[in-house]
């Protein structure tokens, strides 16, 4: 038997009891490292004394592996209008209050051209849902993406506090939307434990928040990576 023959076989087996995967028992990846599996919890449990330094080892290298891969894109990624990667600079795009979505100038602009060559009621680009005529009107609409949910729009309320000095309601806002996968909430998460602003100063979940968001594409956040790693 060859050695990747031998090792498939060690994996198809559960790494405690021995028990191989038939039919009616399944087995699951131990997804910290993905280098065993287990028939349950039970063995998971009694295996990690046995398994817990390999793991941490294995893990930290599954990290270091998705950390430093050059990412497709940015954490914005692309105009949903026109599939054009956003630019990182904020000016070149606008985000919707009534959906939360990120809509490059360009789309914008054609939008607005078509609507008043056409006499037309202006809407968003994207869900074509009618402009606000008021400030309350629109934030009532930004409200009601906040309360479905949207790390978007969590992000641009933890944004609204942060400028009014509001920084323990930024924080919740922003860790709310970071543990939905928001890379800039993770960003404005690590300024926070940095600064000591709204939590106590924090260096490991400062980095934390930076590698979380490095890894969504983040440029600041890898760029500040960088700084950290230059200083050691």
């Amino acid at each position: 038997m060859s050695g990747v023959e031998e090792s498939f076989d060690i994996t198809m087996c559960c790494a405690s009891c021995g028990i191989g995967q038939v039919d009616d028992i399944k087995l699951k990846k131990f997804t910290a490292c993905y280098l065993v599996r287990y028939c349950s919890v039970k063995c998971q449990k009694e295996h990690r004394p046995q398994h817990k330094r390999a793991c941490k080892k294995r893990a930290a290298e599954l990290h270091d592996e998705i950390l430093f891969k050059q990412p497709e894109s940015s954490d914005l990624g692309d105009c949903p209008i026109c599939f054009l990667p956003l630019a990182v600079d904020n000016d070149t795009s606008t985000i919707m209050a009534c959906c939360s979505k990120k809509i490059c100038n360009g789309c914008a602009y054609a939008n607005r051209e078509h609507e008043l060559e056409g006499k037309l009621e202006e809407r968003c680009p994207f869900c074509r849902y009618p402009v606000p005529d008021t400030e309350d009107e629109g934030l009532k609409n930004h409200m009601k993406r906040v309360e479905a949910n949207d790390p978007v729009a969590m992000c641009q309320m933890g944004w609204k506090f942060f400028i009014d000095g509001d920084y323990k309601s930024s924080f919740l806002y922003w860790t709310k939307a970071a543990r939905l996968g928001n890379a800039e909430s993770h960003y404005q998460l690590s300024r926070l434990y940095r600064e000591g602003e709204g939590v106590e100063k924090d260096k490991k979940k400062e980095l934390h928040h930076l590698e979380e968001a490095a890894i969504c594409g983040h440029p600041n956040s890898r760029h500040n990576l960088g700084c950290i790693e230059g200083r050691c």
